[in-house]
Parts: structure tokens; C-alpha cells; sequence
């Protein structure tokens, strides 16, 4: 658990130093993936949700193949289910799950977080190195 800390705690001061060592601008945090976590409503009763799983698992498989769901996970708190999406913000992921029969059925909840490349990591490999001139 240290280590993690202390990676936390460098990566937290690259983040914050990265523009000045630079000496440019920092560029917006890359978004290619949104993580949703996907919860029931609270008071809603499993015999309603068992109801729509059938065909929820079916448009999430097609989802899947589809190449939007990339992963997917069990909650280890069994309260849902978590995705990540290959998508470029939460309104385009908001899109895809209110498609989906529990959320039609408005009987989940789902929270949406951008995600993307760990982008203070660029400070340690520095900048991109110049183009060769051409010949």
C-alpha cells in the first residue's frame, strides 16, 4: 500500500509541475474510454430487475461484439455492475446505455467517468523528439 501511495503522490506532483518542466501549456487529459458504474435504484425489487435481464444480457453481449462495451466487471460489493466504454465522452456513453432495457425500464442508476492515457507520465519520457529533416 506504500508504494502505491508514493506512486500517487509522484504521479500527483508530475501532474503539477509536467507544464513547467515543458515550458508549454498542458494539453486536456486524453478521453478514449468512459467507466460507468451501474447501480439498481434503490427500492426496486429483484423480481422486477429478473424480468429484464434476459433481454439485457442480450443487448449487452451485442454491445460487446459490437466493439463499444470494451470490459466489463461484477461490482466485488454485488451492488451492480461496472463498463468501460470505448467512447470519447460521457454524453456518447450516456447514449449507448440509455439503450439498454434496465435503463429504459428507468430501474438503474449509472454514474459515467471519463477516463484516458495517464498523461503525467509524458514528463518522464520528456518531449517528443524533432522530426528528421527531410532529404
Amino acid at each position: 500500500m506504500r508504494i502505491a501511495a508514493r506512486l500517487y503522490t509522484c504521479l500527483l506532483t508530475l501532474a503539477t509541475a509536467a507544464p513547467i518542466a515543458l515550458s508549454q501549456p498542458p494539453a486536456p487529459p486524453l478521453v478514449d474510454h468512459v467507466l460507468i458504474l451501474l447501480t439498481i435504484k434503490p427500492g426496486i425489487q429483484m423480481p422486477q430487475v429478473m424480468k429484464v435481464m434476459p433481454d439485457e444480457v442480450r443487448a449487452t453481449v451485442r454491445l460487446y461484439l459490437d466493439g463499444k462495451i470494451e470490459q466489463w466487471y461484477s461490482r466485488g460489493d454485488g451492488k451492480g455492475v461496472v463498463f468501460i466504454l470505448n467512447c470519447k465522452s460521457a454524453d456518447e456513453a450516456k447514449a449507448i446505455m440509455d439503450t439498454l432495457p434496465l435503463s429504459q425500464a428507468h430501474l438503474a442508476d449509472d454514474e459515467y467517468i471519463p477516463i484516458g492515457p495517464l498523461t503525467p507520465l509524458r514528463a518522464l519520457i520528456g518531449p517528443a523528439p524533432a522530426p528528421a529533416p527531410a532529404p
